[in-house]
């Protein structure tokens, strides 16, 4: 497992594709894939869109990173980093932010390799 994180807009596909050697067309899209798709794609982003989506739809999402180590345990995932900036109003706001960023760190635990992006530029956090 490899875990590509920075804030919306920095470039996080784009580094991930180039660091990794892979297409664009090698990601699913959080907002749109199935949970089928998830188990044996490459990579994926959008992965905090897609855990709002399990929220929104009633599931939990907590063992979502332990499913993929256990279904997927290559897999890429780019995210979005929620936690800086301002604590949102809406209960559901802060509830998806607090799971977006306990499963990020649970992937980080899992994945050999952790890049931020910012600017379009990958600074490597954890190494295995």
């Amino acid at each position: 497992m490899k875990l590509v994180i920075g804030g919306a807009f920095q470039g996080k596909k784009k580094a991930a594709c180039e660091r990794y050697q892979l297409s664009e067309s090698d990601f699913i899209d959080g907002i749109t894939c199935k949970q089928e798709d998830i188990k044996s794609c490459r990579g994926i982003f959008h992965f905090h869109e897609y855990i709002k989506r399990m929220i929104r739809q009633g599931e939990n999402p907590a063992g979502l990173v332990d499913m993929l180590y256990e279904n997927n345990p290559e897999i890429i995932i780019v995210c979005n980093e929620l936690g800086y900036g301002v604590v949102p109003i809406e209960k559901f706001d802060r509830e998806y932010r607090e799971a977006v960023g306990r499963l990020c760190c649970k992937a980080a635990e899992y994945s050999d390799e952790v890049v931020w992006v910012i600017c379009g530029l990958g600074t490597v956090i954890k190494h295995a």
